[in-house]
């Protein structure tokens, strides 16, 4: 990964973020009156707003992937299997889920919100491993369902604080899912070209 494509990385990701987050917050405020910054009548002003918010949302969704990488370094380096590592991910991504429905339901947001977005964050998720392990290879499954899920979760968090209301809840939540989704699965692409950069460059005959 070169600067050049992370530049590339950074930008397409906020631009991913503004424009998942202007789509969603309009439908949300047409079905919500109460959602939004100056209601209806601003339509304009709020897309704007929106936009703004997407390019942080994006911003912050790379720098919880970036942390997600490190971690994934330091982990493999100190657990030196990389099952161990992976079945840590797998358990704590279970223990996730509980704990977004517990969350969820502490907060009496209603009867249903409580299970209904974590079992649909986490279908979500392993949608995004099976694609993943398309591209890669099995083993990719495991990490890919905890990014998807434990990392989307800990970069809501603060939209989930003491947050009763379901559209800022969802507000918050899809644009980072998509973001974090757009990255792990963009990647590979990313570093194939630059390895096949790399390759051409070294097989350049030198004058």
């Amino acid at each position: 990964m070169n600067l050049k494509r992370w530049f590339f990385l950074f930008w397409s990701c906020m631009a991913v973020g503004a424009a998942v987050t202007v789509i969603s917050g309009s439908i949300m405020q047409w079905t919500d009156q109460s959602f939004g910054f100056m209601g209806l009548e601003a339509a304009g002003f709020n897309a704007f707003m929106m936009a703004m918010v997407g390019l942080l949302i994006g911003a912050f969704s790379q720098m919880g992937f970036f942390a997600y990488l490190t971690l994934n370094y330091i982990a493999l380096s100190i657990f030196r299997k990389s099952y161990l590592w992976n079945a840590l991910q797998g358990y704590t991504t279970v223990f996730a889920v509980f704990g977004l429905g517990y969350l969820l339901y502490e907060q009496r947001t209603n009867n249903w919100f409580f299970w209904v977005l974590p079992l649909a964050l986490l279908a979500f998720s392993v949608g995004v491993a099976y694609i993943k392990i398309k591209q890669t290879n099995p083993s990719a499954f495991v990490p890919t369902a905890f990014l998807m899920f434990f990392v989307t979760f800990v970069e809501a968090w603060p939209a989930l604080q003491g947050e009763t209301n379901i559209s800022a809840i969802v507000f918050m939540v899809i644009p980072l899912f998509i973001c974090n989704a757009y990255q792990i699965l963009i990647l590979p692409r990313l570093l194939q070209k630059n390895t096949t950069t790399d390759s051409a460059a070294s097989a350049k005959p030198v004058a």
